[in-house]
C-alpha cells in the first residue's frame, strides 16, 4: 500500500511540474488545481518569469505531499 501512495504522489508531482494544477486534478484536489492554474500564469507574467519557476516548484511539492496523504 505504501508503494502505491509513493507512485501516486510521484506521478502527481511530475504532472504538476509540467503544468501546475494538473497533478492536483489527478489527485482529485480540484480547488488546489484551479488555484495553481490561475496563480502560476499570473506570477509568470507579473514577474517576467522570475517567480513562475517558484510556483512550478511549490505546486509540485504540494502535489507530492498531498499524494502521500
Amino acid at each position: 500500500m505504501a508503494d502505491d501512495s509513493f507512485h501516486r504522489a510521484g506521478m502527481a508531482a511530475v504532472i504538476s511540474a509540467i503544468a501546475p494544477g494538473l497533478g492536483h486534478f489527478y489527485l482529485g484536489r480540484w480547488g488546489w488545481g484551479i488555484f495553481w492554474l490561475i496563480v502560476t500564469p499570473g506570477f509568470w507574467i507579473g514577474s517576467g518569469g522570475m517567480l513562475g519557476w517558484i510556483c512550478h516548484i511549490l505546486a509540485a511539492i504540494q502535489a507530492y505531499n498531498q499524494g502521500l496523504e
